[in-house]
């Protein structure tokens, strides 16, 4: 009866691990960017300006914790919606938002860890998202951040994003800051309703142009 139920066993143990193979290939497989309809990677480059306003009855940066802790301002953390402009002036023509959230993560200066998507809303990239994540160092003349990702014509990004401060007012803590975004994506050709066009860099900064 041993030998029987151990023959039993080892029977059940091979057939189950037979099946091992197909279920992984099922899981996952490798596929070519003629299948995903991926074009060759493109280089944009992206200018614009985030309006951050956490002043006045409407501000686009609300404080939603504080570290009761902390003397400092370390352990802050805000959630943004922030419009991203042409122009530094408040009125110049809306492109897109920032949306996420930013904290103090900095003992000794203020520096933030930022987790946030530009989400285009106009021009040739409306629909599409950049995702930024990365340590902010807001006293330093420019400040770099990693893209990690993006959406629509921004598939597959990958590449970095230069924070320089426009303006800042100590009073308020109002601040417009211009971002210049260089990226590498894969642009599929039904990725979005308005893809990227076959341009090597776009200029938010007065009007849309391409060189």
């Amino acid at each position: 009866m041993a030998k029987l139920t151990i023959s039993t066993i080892l029977s059940l143990l091979f057939f189950t691990l037979s099946f091992v193979p197909s279920t992984h290939a099922l899981f996952a497989k490798s596929i070519s960017n003629e299948e995903l309809g991926l074009n060759d990677p493109k280089q944009t480059h992206l200018t614009f300006y985030f309006h951050d306003t956490v002043s006045g009855p409407n501000p686009t940066a609300v404080q939603i914790a504080r570290a009761s802790a902390s003397t400092t301002s370390f352990g802050v953390l805000s959630m943004i919606d922030d419009p991203l402009t042409e122009g530094p002036d408040s009125t110049s023509r809306l492109v897109g938002r920032a949306q996420g959230m930013y904290g103090l993560a900095d003992q000794t200066q203020p520096a933030l860890t930022m987790a946030m998507n530009f989400a285009f809303l106009d021009g040739d990239f409306k629909g599409s998202t950049l995702s930024i994540l990365g340590r902010n160092p807001v006293l330093e003349g420019v400040r770099e951040l990693p893209v990690v990702g993006g959406t629509g014509a921004f598939r597959f990004a990958k590449g970095y994003a230069q924070a320089r401060t426009h303006t800042a007012d100590p009073t308020t803590g109002d601040a417009v800051v211009k971002y210049d975004v260089y990226v590498s994506h894969a642009s599929s050709p039904n990725a979005s309703t308005n893809h990227a066009p076959a341009c090597t860099r776009v200029s938010l900064s007065a009007t849309v142009t391409y060189s």
